[in-house]
């Protein structure tokens, strides 16, 4: 039988694939987009000098002295980077993590020095006790149980620490209740009324913040962290805590992770409508370290296929460990 070397033509008004015929036809009609302006990066400050070590289980990140944070910050701005998420590593640890509010600690440091030599960028600090107790839980601890109260009054001492320092954005990540009124009403009472909060609203009990607690040093020392970050079966109780920090004052709500909850910042953002964040978190960049290095997958690829998926479920800022890296590509 004669080989047929012309298909029929199908009848067909609609040809999806026209838009796809070339990279320039594709861009033009691209719905999702990413720039590095919608990336912060996260970085975490040590005491020390000229300290660059970089996380055995995050490769490419590093613990910084404040020197070294300065260098990375002005290097991350070069590349398009225009905002960090600062994240302290103190020496010295108590059981109710006063060295979160010391104005001399790396944070508070790295603010001044960011401020005072690279311009244009914006600094946001993570106010958590986590990386501040001996105990390695996110507040005070009494007769085993971390209490709420006593624990925000200390986060409200630390977010203001960050303010007179210089901070644009104040992240508290505890999930204590009723730390972001507390902290705006602190903020707006000692003049820092321009000072923004990036509440960390739904932020749920997950395995992928492992290799964060290699980088800080914040795993808990007996118990876990259930009785204050969330279920990861919930997405209605999510809802509710991002409305309550929103009533709070609250100018930006964020969900952490961001992949395994990209429903949750879909209905987080078409149900408020508010400046929304996600985390882009440590073992989620991990994961796909991991697998390029091994050669399984193609991580360049994977790495802006995964940025892109958390910006078409609706996230403004994405918080993650990749920013420089993307901003390259993007650039």
């Amino acid at each position: 039988m004669p080989v047929q070397t012309r298909a029929t033509a199908l009848t067909l008004t609609k040809r999806l694939r026209r838009l796809r015929t070339s990279p320039a036809m594709r861009a033009l009609v691209q719905e999702t987009r990413l720039s590095p302006d919608m990336l912060m990066m996260p970085l975490f400050i040590c005491e020390g000098e000229g300290v660059r070590r970089e996380v055995a289980s995050m490769p490419g990140v590093f613990n910084l002295s404040v020197d070294e944070a300065v260098l990375e910050v002005a290097a991350a701005k070069a590349d398009g980077v225009r905002g960090v998420l600062l994240f302290g590593l103190p020496e010295k640890k108590d059981d109710i993590g006063s060295a979160a509010y010391d104005p001399e600690a790396p944070v508070q440091s790295a603010i001044r020095a960011i401020k005072r030599e690279v311009s244009g960028v914006l600094v946001a600090t993570d106010v958590c006790l986590c990386e501040y107790t001996d105990h390695g839980h996110c507040g005070i601890v009494v007769d085993d149980e971390i209490v709420n109260d006593a624990s925000v009054e200390q986060l409200v001492r630390a977010a203001v620490s960050h303010a007179v320092a210089g901070a644009d954005i104040i992240a508290p990540s505890d999930m204590m209740d009723g730390r972001v009124g507390a902290i705006r009403r602190a903020l707006d009472e000692r003049g820092f009324e321009h000072a923004a909060i990036m509440a960390y609203s739904a932020k749920y009990c997950s395995a992928f913040y492992g290799p964060f607690r290699d980088a800080a040093a914040s795993a808990p020392q007996f118990g876990d962290r259930k009785t204050h970050q969330m279920d990861p079966a919930n997405v209605r109780e999510a809802l509710r805590e991002v409305e309550q920090d929103i009533e709070e004052g609250a100018d930006i709500v964020m969900v952490k992770p961001a992949v395994p909850y990209l429903d949750v910042i879909t209905r987080v953002k078409d149900t408020f409508g508010y400046p929304t964040a996600a985390y882009h978190v440590s073992g989620e960049y991990a994961m796909l370290k991991a697998a390029g290095r091994n050669g399984w997958i193609d991580e360049p690829r994977a790495m802006m296929e995964t940025l892109t998926g958390i910006r078409r479920a609706g996230a403004d800022i994405i918080i993650t460990y990749y920013a420089r890296e993307a901003a390259r590509v993007l650039a």
